[in-house]
């Protein structure tokens, strides 16, 4: 199986969701090397991009490793995304993603993410000014609606297809959900009846299993996987490989994690600077080492250290004592 986004070719359908404060470059390029159809960035501010934060220009940095690589907008004025989608688009980016799905209440509040599903003809406006501002292509990801009673996912998807959008991911829960309940992949199907472009299944996937289900169900051609991926970045690898052969590869052993999260942890202090890095990196490692002997000890323990050799020391530690 395969993706065609516009005039790129995705070998694999499965992607990385943008998740703001974890999918970040040394993370993607983790994902990218265990296997990956695509990745994307956090999510952006529009008008943080344009006005050249440093932490807006750090989220949307990418490297030929992780290529093609989407950078993920966020923003409720049209001139400002095309804007943002262009400077992205010369920093390299070989898609630009709209998010129309953000639940967060302090997106929310600014009239960003799921609350553009709630304003069909801005939420229009913006796909198309977007479209137009670039060479490259623009997708867009959603909810199903703002709530039960405004499931308009199908009439937001099918009007991007029309102007544009190259492909449509959509989350199974209406935003005043949030993250509760579970994803409902079978309402999904409404959107894959009315648009031609790929559509992608997102929410509640956790497994390889649940991934050829959520498809199934959904009638979707690919999958994004978000959360389930914190502290696995091979997760995507064993998707990839249930989805093709209906095997699922062995998940790392202690000895491959604990080389896995020192590398990591290396990475992050490099790209964020060692006391920011120090601080950014405790939930990483926490995710990868739930579940190991002594875990809860070891986290209260790395959440007090600031120095990164004590860091590094735990982590040997832990894992001696696991083996």
């Amino acid at each position: 199986m395969s993706l065609k986004i516009g005039s790129i070719n995705i070998c694999d359908p499965v992607l990385l969701a943008p998740m703001s404060g974890i999918t970040d470059l040394p993370f993607r390029k983790l994902v990218k090397r265990y296997g990956a159809g695509l990745v994307i960035s956090e999510m952006i501010a529009s008008r943080a991009m344009i006005e050249e934060s440093c932490e807006s220009l750090k989220k949307s940095e990418n490297c030929a490793e992780e290529f093609p690589m989407a950078v993920q907008l966020a923003g409720c004025e049209p001139d400002v995304m095309a804007e943002a989608a262009r400077m992205n688009e010369a920093r390299g980016a070989a898609i630009i993603d709209i998010n129309f799905g953000c639940p967060v209440k302090k997106i929310v509040k600014k009239f960003g993410g799921s609350a553009l599903m709630k304003d069909e003809k801005l939420a229009i406006e913006i796909m198309e000014a977007t479209v137009k501002a670039v060479k490259i292509p623009v997708t867009v990801k959603m909810r199903l609606g703002w709530d039960w009673d405004c499931l308009n996912a199908p009439t937001l998807a099918k009007a991007g297809e029309e102007v544009g959008i190259q492909m449509v991911t959509v989350h199974g829960r209406t935003r005043n959900q949030l993250y509760q309940g579970k994803a409902n992949w079978e309402t999904i199907r409404s959107v894959k009846d009315v648009i031609k472009i790929p559509l992608i299944v997102n929410g509640d996937i956790s497994t390889p299993q649940d991934a050829k289900e959520a498809m199934r169900v959904s009638g979707a051609d690919g999958v994004m996987i978000g959360r389930a991926a914190q502290g696995k970045p091979w997760l995507l690898h064993q998707i990839i490989e249930y989805i093709k052969n209906g095997k699922v590869p062995d998940a790392p052993g202690l000895a491959e994690i604990r080389s896995l999260i020192k590398e990591h942890y290396t990475h992050i202090l490099d790209y964020y600077g060692t006391q920011r890095g120090v601080a950014l990196a405790r939930k990483h490692i926490g995710w990868y080492c739930a579940g190991i002997p002594n875990f809860n000890l070891f986290r209260s323990e790395i959440n007090k250290i600031t120095n990164p050799d004590e860091v590094l020391s735990k982590i040997d530690d832990l894992f001696l004592q696991a083996a």
